[in-house]
């Protein structure tokens, strides 16, 4: 019997031990919860990954937080977002503040999710997406339009059509002095609403818009093959930095080169344009040329798209390549597909057809070749056509070749009809051949880069 209660006696002191251990437990896990204070801050998302996020609060100042253990299936670029968390915060560094809990205020500005590429210019893409979305219809038709400086009602155009961009001519440069050239230029920016895109080609050698006129510079540039004899790739560079201080003095801000075509040959139509050298050193300067053009504040712009070869020109009438795209692949992609991974943000495509992938129609005009421009090469960027008032079209194209290229792709429309390309753009979107998502996501890169060169 005394057993038995020494053994009951027991047991009871048994659970009286665990019962007061439990509570200082929990009493202990209580006064560690209550040490904790949680902090919340409200801002967008401007940059999103699997294992961080980057907000801008109210006062546009940027925070980046640490999210690998926290579930973000539910939050997008663009979310005005509420972040609970403890700890310190310190602008613009990834934070060691831990993230308690992240909760969707606002979604209204919410970037589409098949738009966020993680591209060249996504570091601007919420702002962009408000920008668009307080753009009328009309302004966005104008956005795709890159267009040749008419000879009359340059002024008057731009505010009617709303347009993108001007293409400066020979035409256009003649007789001018950097004065007056600058003076013209900085009127079509203070008549357009949005800055414009002010291209040329300054390509050196055979084709200078700008070094032809002695005013501007005492001599042309020489042409690419010109400067490597001369100096190797050093001269490539430093030619090219003082270009890009010229055209960006003149308010110049896209130069429509280089040609990363390849091109042996001396009997081909572009070699003299080209860098006449296999695809592995004209990747190299093409290479060179991004890269020192990230120096400035003028875009350069690699071209023709997929790749002359020895093809005739286009400019007066159709040239077809039957060459196999395993030899695109192999040889006139290199250089296109090195610009792109140094950063090129825009690419020209030709006129060529390349009927081994889409036979009859001309690249520019090509879903199947844009498609490889964005799939298989994994650019980003902004694509334009060559110009669409151009031979090769014009003999082709029965029906507007302005609303067969957003079709195929692209985002920008070299043009000298302008007011035809935008009728028929805007008669398209009506009759509903054009979606207005494919409007919307073409001006949505083109103002991106916009922003990326600090135009916006």
């Amino acid at each position: 019997m005394k057993k038995k209660i020494i053994v009951i006696l027991i047991i009871i002191l048994i659970i009286l031990v665990v019962i007061f251990v439990y509570t200082r437990f929990l009493n202990m896990q209580i006064d560690n919860e209550e040490e904790v204070t949680l902090n919340s801050i409200n801002g967008t998302v401007y940059n999103i990954s699997d294992s961080e996020i980057t907000i801008k609060d109210t006062n546009n100042v940027e925070f980046t937080f640490n999210t690998e253990d926290i579930n973000l299936d539910n939050v997008f670029l663009g979310d005005t977002i509420s972040i609970d968390y403890e700890g310190e915060l310190l602008a613009e560094i990834e934070q060691i503040a831990l993230v308690h809990n992240i909760k969707v205020i606002n979604n209204e500005n919410r970037v589409p999710v098949e738009w966020n590429d993680k591209g060249l210019f996504s570091k601007y893409y919420v702002d962009v997406y408000k920008k668009l979305k307080e753009m009328s219809g009309d302004e966005k038709i104008g956005q795709l339009l890159l267009v040749r400086v008419p000879e009359t009602n340059q002024i008057e155009d731009i505010a009617k059509y709303n347009l993108g961009g001007y293409i400066l001519f020979g035409r256009d440069t003649q007789n001018e002095t950097k004065e007056s050239l600058s003076a013209k230029i900085q009127s079509y920016q203070d008549s357009s609403k949005i800055p414009m895109i002010i291209a040329v080609d300054e390509e050196g050698g055979t084709v200078v818009r700008i070094s032809n006129n002695p005013n501007l510079r005492s001599e042309r540039f020489p042409s690419p093959q010109q400067l490597y004899q001369s100096g190797g790739y050093d001269k490539i560079e430093s030619t090219t930095l003082e270009m890009n201080e010229l055209l960006s003095s003149l308010g110049i801000n896209v130069n429509l080169a280089p040609v990363a075509d390849v091109s042996t040959d001396p009997s081909d139509f572009i070699y003299d344009r080209s860098f006449g050298r296999d695809a592995s050193e004209t990747s190299t300067f093409i290479q060179t040329v991004i890269k020192a053009s990230k120096q400035s504040s003028v875009s350069y712009v690699l071209k023709h798209f997929p790749g002359y070869g020895n093809n005739k020109d286009t400019h007066t009438g159709i040239s077809i390549d039957e060459r196999s795209l395993e030899q695109f692949e192999s040889v006139d992609f290199l250089p296109f597909k090195t610009g792109i991974e140094e950063g090129a943000e825009a690419i020209l495509v030709s006129h060529n057809i390349i009927s081994q992938v889409e036979e009859n129609t001309p690249a520019s005009l090509s879903l199947n070749i844009h498609n490889i421009l964005r799939d298989d090469l994994k650019f980003t960027g902004v694509i334009m056509t060559d110009d669409l008032d151009m031979g090769a079209i014009k003999y082709y194209v029965d029906e507007s070749p302005a609303v067969k290229a957003i079709l195929a792709g692209n985002d920008m429309l070299i043009t000298t009809d302008y007011e035809q390309a935008y009728n028929d753009i805007k008669n398209a979107i009506n009759e509903g051949t054009i979606t207005q998502e494919n409007i919307d996501h073409s001006v949505f890169r083109i103002i991106a880069w916009k922003y990326y060169k600090g135009l916006l």
